[in-house]
């Protein structure tokens, strides 16, 4: 069997913290459950941090031990090259002032969903994340309208 035949569909996250966020690291155990589980597979990580003045700098998750990425340092090597050249245009999604990252994951948990379609003759023609506060919004404006 091909290594990509069950390859599940990939979604990228960027997460930022503004400066001044407490970053105390609450997520991290929840995405490590995700992981451990085998929902997701984390394929590449890349943190950026973005100045006042819109400048920005990246680093891939190598040598984390002095880059202050605090809990997220248990992704060290997790840098498949995929996202490399990217830095810019997840500092453009940023605010200034503000360091994030960047986490590019496989949802394993859809592989086999995908696969069988596929083998099937399918094909997916369109992928699209609804943003929770978009949702949530919609779902007040449809209660307040009822």
């Amino acid at each position: 069997m091909e290594a990509t035949e069950e390859l599940g569909p990939i979604d990228l996250v960027v997460i930022a913290f503004p400066a001044g966020s407490p970053m105390t690291g609450e997520s991290v155990p929840i995405l490590m459950d995700l992981i451990e589980r085998g929902i997701i597979r984390v394929l590449d990580v890349l943190f950026v941090a973005k100045e006042e003045d819109g400048s920005f700098n990246g680093f891939e998750a190598k040598d984390l031990d002095d880059k202050g990425v605090g809990d997220y340092q248990l992704f060290e090597g997790a840098s498949s090259g995929l996202m490399g050249h990217d830095a810019e245009a997840i500092a453009e999604s940023m605010e200034p002032g503000s360091a994030g990252v960047a986490i590019l994951y496989e949802n394993r948990w859809a592989g086999p969903f995908a696969a069988a379609v596929r083998r099937n003759g399918g094909m997916l023609v369109a992928h699209e994340r609804i943003n929770t506060q978009d949702l949530i919004a919609s779902l007040d404006a449809l209660e307040a309208a009822s």
